[in-house]
């Protein structure tokens, strides 16, 4: 997996994971990449920071990807505690929230592109977080 720094025609920047950058370039073609915040499908690859070598190589030593699971664990668990689910109903509580007729609070759920499209006309900004499966017990 590879990230990129990408910047839409609005200056809009934002980060996205690819395969390699062979996926990159198919998705751009194909125009399947979009900005987050404000659904730009014209997006570039920006300049990204710059690591300073300390003298530990990178990725270096098992604790590296267990770090990197719990860093990420740890990014879903705060998204699951402090927003509620609402499915398939995200686009219209969204709606409902941005309108007055309920209380905001932090939501997560799916949303159809027509729909995303609706809360983008609508000015209602939101991101797309792509979670992680939970594993059924039986």
């Amino acid at each position: 997996m590879i990230a990129f720094d990408l910047r839409c025609e609005k200056d809009h920047v934002f980060e996205a994971w690819f395969k390699d950058n062979l996926s990159f370039e198919r998705q751009k073609s194909e125009g399947l990449l979009a900005c987050p915040i404000c659904g730009s499908n014209h997006v570039e690859k920006a300049l990204s920071a710059v690591a300073v070598r300390t003298g530990k190589t990178a990725g270096e030593g098992p604790d590296s990807a267990y770090s990197l699971m719990k860093v990420m664990e740890k990014f879903y668990s705060v998204i699951e505690n402090n927003t509620t689910d609402v499915g398939a109903d995200f686009a219209k509580e969204a709606l409902k929230m941005h309108y007055g007729v309920s209380e905001p609070r932090g939501i997560r759920g799916i949303a159809t592109e027509q729909e995303e499209k609706i809360l983008r006309n609508e000015g209602i900004s939101f991101v797309k977080i792509p979670m992680p499966v939970k594993k059924r017990s039986n």
